[in-house]
C-alpha cells in the first residue's frame, strides 16, 4: 500500500518519528505548554471551587492532585503533538530540519544505518508503522506513540548522503 502523500507548507522531516526523537526535539515553547497545562488544570479546579464551594466535609486536596496529574499528562500530549506537527512539516520547522540533517549525516559518516535497526521482524515493523502513522492527530481518543524502529519515514535518504557513501566504497 503506498504511503499517503500530503502537501505541506514546510519540508517533511519524518512521516512517523520515533518517540525518543520527538521528545528530544522539544522546543522551549513545548516545555512551556506542558508546564502551563500542568498548572492550569488544578488552578481551574481551585477557581471553580471558589465560585461554587464544596461542602465542608469534602476535601479539595485529592481533586487538585488528580487535576495536576491530568494536566501533566494532557500538557505532555499537547507538547508531543506540537513537536510531531513540525516533523510532518505542518508548522515552521527550520530548527528541526537543520538538527535532523546534522544528526543523520553524522550517522551516515560513522557508517551506521540512517535510522536505528530493529530486532523486530519486518511484518511487525510494518504493523507498528501503520498503527502509529498519524496517531498524534487522535490523542484525544487513544494516545499511541511510535516505539518501534522501522524504515518507513517518507523521506529521501539521498539528502543525507546515503547514496554518496555507497558510491565511494
Amino acid at each position: 500500500m503506498p504511503d499517503k502523500v500530503v502537501k505541506t507548507p514546510y519540508p517533511l522531516i519524518d512521516a512517523d518519528p520515533h518517540f525518543s526523537r520527538v521528545v528530544r526535539y522539544f522546543r522551549p515553547s513545548d516545555y512551556g505548554t506542558w508546564a502551563v497545562a500542568t498548572g492550569a488544570f488544578p488552578a481551574a479546579l481551585y477557581l471553580w471551587n471558589m465560585a461554587d464551594p464544596l461542602p465542608r466535609n469534602i476535601r479539595l486536596r485529592t481533586s487538585l492532585r488528580l487535576g495536576g496529574l491530568l494536566g501533566f499528562c494532557g500538557g505532555f500530549l499537547m507538547a508531543y503533538q506540537s513537536s510531531s506537527l513540525r516533523f510532518w512539516g505542518w508548522s515552521e520547522n527550520k530548527r528541526e530540519e537543520e538538527r535532523d540533517l546534522v544528526e543523520l549525516r553524522q550517522r551516515v559518516a560513522e557508517g551506521k544505518p540512517l535510522h536505528p535497526e530493529s530486532s523486530q521482524p519486518e511484518w511487525i515493523q510494518g504493523a507498528a508503522y501503520r498503527n502509529s502513522a498519524w496517531s498524534q492527530l487522535k490523542f484525544q481518543v487513544f494516545p499511541m506513540f511510535n516505539f518501534v524502529n522501522h524504515q518507513h519515514h517518507g523521506t529521501d535518504p539521498a539528502k543525507y548522503g546515503v547514496g554518496e557513501q555507497e558510491t565511494l566504497q
